[in-house]
């Protein structure tokens, strides 16, 4: 007659108990989540809300450091000294965003010298808005517009995000994209009531600059995969085509006081929203796959800049080194 061994009835018993911790676990999580409150970094959650909240802010401070080059690009071209220094305050705050960004990252588990590694080797993405070109001084009003402008549209609901270091990092995030976005408007209300070939240089800037700001919010819905998930975890609280329909909204009426047109023959007004005609999504599916207009070169910079800052690093790592021990004792 078979008997049952002691050591499998234990190894049973744990298994079982892990279970039961598991499901106890799970069952906490979902009631923080029911009740709107945040889960903290020292909270259990599972593996699957941690990876995704891991991508998902990598990407966005991925795109905050990234979207440094197309405007730092003409900090020394800007037409006036204010400008300029408007310009270098942007640019700055866009630093600040992704370390913030990179610090709620860290709470995760991950390291940021990671998740720096996985951007470089192509392995993690960024906003595909930031793979296209800024050709004229017109452009950075057309960025400071409508990028930023779809990145508060995208962004403020983040503020209530399940996850507490995500949601508070963005409340300042928010303020400043803010700023951003009256700025680029201004630009582009002076040049549209400036000379005509102000006029004419700030609507082609629109024209560029509006289908890829649509994209910025991601595929439609029946072709996002991970967005239903995210919004019954409570990391985003509207779905992809929703925010686009609200950027929409708004920012006809804007365009409308510039003086300037969107380039939608299709655009039309049903009395509740502004109905837009379709997007090119192969143009977006190739950016993503790295074949846009500066993917490469926005890369490069990114990498050669990495490289050209590891002294700045390494004297930073030996100087905490050094003030750790003095404050052990272990120095004079």
């Amino acid at each position: 007659m078979d008997v049952e061994r002691p050591e499998a009835r234990a190894g049973s018993g744990a298994a079982e108990s892990q279970a039961i911790a598991e499901s106890q676990a799970m069952a906490g999580f979902e009631a923080l989540l029911a009740a709107d409150d945040r889960i903290e970094p020292r909270d259990w959650m599972p593996a699957g809300y941690r990876k995704t909240l891991i991508r998902q802010i990598a990407q966005h401070a991925h795109s905050e450091i990234i979207g440094m080059q197309p405007e730092g690009a003409w900090i020394t071209r800007a037409p006036s000294l204010r400008r300029k220094a408007i310009l270098m305050a942007k640019v700055q705050d866009e630093a600040g965003h992704g370390l913030y960004l990179y610090s709620a990252a860290e709470t995760l588990g991950v390291d940021r010298a990671e998740l720096l590694d996985l951007l470089h080797a192509g392995r993690q993405k960024y906003s595909s808005i930031f793979n296209y070109p800024t050709l004229t001084w017109a452009d950075v009003g057309a960025i400071g517009w409508l990028v930023d402008g779809a990145a508060i549209v995208n962004q403020v609901p983040i503020c209530r995000c399940s996850y507490g270091p995500y949601a508070r990092a963005m409340v300042r995030i928010c303020k400043e994209e803010s700023f951003h976005q009256r700025q680029g408007f201004e630009i582009l209300h002076t040049l549209s009531h400036g000379t005509p070939e102000q006029h004419e240089m700030a609507q082609d800037a629109v024209n560029r600059w509006w289908w890829p700001s649509l994209m910025m919010f991601g595929p439609p819905d029946d072709q996002s995969p991970n967005s239903a998930q995210s919004m019954a975890w409570g990391i985003k609280r509207h779905s992809n085509d929703e925010l686009r329909q609200r950027f929409v909204d708004m920012t006809v009426p804007q365009a409308e006081v510039l003086g300037l047109s969107l380039p939608d023959p299709e655009l039309s007004f049903d009395g509740a929203h502004w109905r837009f005609g379709p997007i090119d999504w192969t143009e977006f599916a190739e950016v993503l796959k790295g074949n846009g207009p500066c993917n490469a070169e926005r890369i490069e910079r990114r990498t050669a800049a990495h490289r050209e800052g590891e002294w700045v690093r390494e004297a930073a790592t030996a100087y905490a080194q050094k003030q750790a021990a003095r404050t052990r004792g272990d120095v004079a």
